[in-house]
């Protein structure tokens, strides 16, 4: 992970403020609050702010004044009922603010979630940092023959050294060339005093896509659920999966309950089609069941039957 020595002394005197609030607060968060997390080569998550938590969504759910019931089940009842049918408007009154360094591409993938307040590092005003994702070999994979956006065996040997050697050094040559256009010292140049060099804006297009950036990320308790409920899950890419793994943890710090129903409910349950439930009626009932016979297409049987843990025969 790399942090700069503005960002450490930044953190340092802002765990060393201690403010008195009446607001409700979650001591587990206030434990890692402003602390990062490291992800990939050199990138992290870490908490800046956060507004409510679990009792936040009881009380909106009851509309109540105070802090809703008294008793810990009772509110784990109603929010595991509000995940359960997915009443989503109490989950939107609790809300939390990220600061994420991340390679450029998992940023583009990450942005398509529309649902959040972003505000990103801007190399027009700014210089990006000599720091580019470079993946360890066991996450070189050659494209899946199966699945159009999934990665298939792992390259090994030869092809994957060389594959390394082309991310390093494409990353290098092209951040020599960005800090020679803009004129700025860099490893292997230095400043020519009589060059003004090229502006900012214009600079950063040269830039491969693993060079890393940085933005604060907040959204309410739902969108975020919605983020991780595809990002944490086990087919996304590794490279944004492994950020939505340490908000999850982050997030059952922060509301523990709603993490709870949200891995019962969302993580860990499975959406059928009403020809699938046909399927699986069919199936409890000890009819033998096969593609051809169950009505869904190739791909929809493939995942009932994993889903189910069964064979696709």
């Amino acid at each position: 992970m790399s942090i700069t020595g503005h960002q450490l002394e930044e953190i340092r005197q802002s765990r060393a403020a201690a403010s008195q609030t009446l607001r409700p607060t979650v001591a587990a968060l206030e434990e890692i609050l402003y602390e990062p997390f490291p992800v990939l080569d050199h990138g992290f998550v870490r908490v800046i702010d956060y507004m409510g938590d679990d009792s936040a969504v009881v009380q909106a759910a009851r509309v109540s004044y105070g802090r809703g019931t008294k008793k810990v089940s009772e509110d784990r009842g109603l929010i595991m009922y509000l995940m359960r049918h997915w009443h989503t408007t109490p989950f939107e009154m609790a809300d939390i603010k990220f600061h994420v360094k991340l390679p450029i591409f998992v940023a583009r993938q990450w942005i398509r979630h529309r649902t959040a307040s972003v505000n990103e590092y801007s190399a027009r005003y700014s210089i990006l940092d000599k720091e580019f994702y470079i993946p360890e070999q066991q996450h070189l994979a050659a494209q899946s023959s199966i699945n159009r956006q999934g990665r298939g065996e792992i390259l090994e040997g030869d092809e994957a050294r060389r594959v390394l050697e082309l991310l390093t050094s494409d990353a290098e040559r092209t951040y020599s060339n960005y800090a020679w256009m803009l004129n700025e010292e860099a490893e292997g140049h230095s400043v020519d005093v009589d060059r003004s060099g090229l502006a900012r804006e214009l600079a950063r297009m040269n830039l491969t896509l693993n060079t890393y950036t940085q933005w604060y990320w907040k959204a309410n308790l739902h969108n975020l659920m919605g983020f991780l409920r595809l990002r944490a899950d086990p087919h996304a890419q590794y490279e944004i999966r492994v950020y939505a793994e340490a908000m999850l943890e982050i997030m059952k710090r922060w509301v523990p309950i709603s993490h709870e129903a949200f891995m019962e409910h969302r993580m860990g349950a499975a959406s059928l089609s009403r020809t699938a439930i046909e399927a699986v009626k069919r199936m409890v009932s000890g009819e033998r069941v096969s593609a051809a016979t169950s009505g869904l297409s190739t791909r929809e049987w493939r995942e009932l039957c994993r889903t189910l843990d069964v064979p696709a025969e």
